[in-house]
């Protein structure tokens, strides 16, 4: 079978490798493409031992029953005492598909023993197609961050960043009861992409606290989600919020740059709240699907190129250009 294997920063190649073993193997009919695979693919990561098969945004049919599954990125160990007390996705003892296990950059996969004990492996909704399904698990992560920004009925609602992150946030946070969302990002045409799909109440591309602040008539907004890798978009953040606002750090930042400044006053007078959020738990990746296959996320529209495993290179090249919204790819 074919693979794209990872080999060092700049370097993955498609090889042939033998068919994998396991007590649960798919073969792979999606995987998408995601910025942490540009990512690796530039600088490597500090958990990925090469050689390693690449994608973690995985849906594919079981071999041997045909039944059709979607399998979660992040692995909890389900037995430490955050797994215990249901913080799965702050295991300490976290491990991830295309990481610490081959990914879904291939025709087949073995399913590791510790995803199904987890409850990992969930069977895609009938009417939900495999692209569709491989996209749950970065809505998943969506999920767990609007569950912890508390993201609901009436809130006005920022999301910063038009990527395909950005784009499942509008929605997500429509579905959630959301009075107005709106859309901020600097790069203008991936802007315009995405805002021609998930329609936000507004647009904003330049000065975005003043801009912001203009459209609430500077009340701010209720939430505040960063869907970015940006200090900026982050400190922008903390001004945008309104009293009692809920601010979510959802994009990590990176390693060798990841202070801001926060004017603390802000956060105590007008009672923000700051929360990360960290992947997702299994729970959330069969919730993403179930918002999925009720139209309640649409996901179809955002999958605007589908390439073959042979040009996966270009795929990771256009989400690295910020030129699609969703990359699958389709061994």
């Amino acid at each position: 079978m074919k693979v794209a294997r990872f080999h060092a920063p700049g370097d993955i190649r498609l090889e042939e490798a033998p068919r994998p073993q396991g007590d649960l193997v798919i073969r792979v009919r999606n995987c998408s493409t995601c910025g942490t695979d540009a990512k690796i693919l530039r600088h490597g990561h500090h958990r990925l031992r090469p050689p390693r098969v690449l994608g973690h945004e995985i849906a594919g049919e079981v071999v041997g029953t045909g039944e059709r599954v979607q399998v979660i990125a992040a692995i909890p160990c389900g037995t430490c005492p955050d797994c215990r007390r249901g913080r799965l996705t702050v295991c300490p003892n976290q491990e991830s598909m295309g990481y610490d296990y081959d990914g879904g950059f291939a025709e087949y996969m073995a399913i590791p023993d510790k995803v199904v004990a987890v409850g990992g492996v969930n069977r895609i909704p009938d009417g939900v197609s495999y692209a569709e399904a491989s996209v749950a698990e970065p809505l998943a992560c969506v999920l767990n961050g609007q569950e912890l920004a508390r993201v609901g009925e009436g809130d006005d609602v920022v999301i910063m960043g038009a990527g395909p992150i950005g784009c499942l946030h509008v929605r997500l946070a429509r579905a959630r009861g959301a009075n107005r969302v709106f859309l901020v990002d600097v790069n203008q045409e991936r802007l315009a992409m995405a805002a021609d799909l998930v329609q936000p109440d507004a647009v904003i591309d330049d000065s975005a606290v003043e801009q912001l602040l203009k459209l609430t008539g500077s009340r701010g907004a209720d939430v505040v989600i960063t869907a970015a890798a940006s200090g900026q978009a982050q400190e922008q953040a903390i001004r945008m919020a309104a009293r009692q606002g809920r601010i979510s750090f959802f994009g990590g930042l990176p390693k060798d740059d990841p202070i801001i400044a926060c004017d603390s006053n802000l956060v105590h007078y007008r009672e923000l709240t700051i929360v990360g959020a960290n992947g997702s738990s299994p729970a959330h990746n069969a919730q993403a699907l179930e918002l999925i296959a009720s139209g309640q996320v649409p996901v179809a529209d955002l999958i605007t190129h589908r390439l073959p495993l042979e040009r996966v290179l270009d795929g990771i090249d256009l989400v690295s250009r910020g030129e699609a919204i969703k990359v699958t790819i389709e061994p």
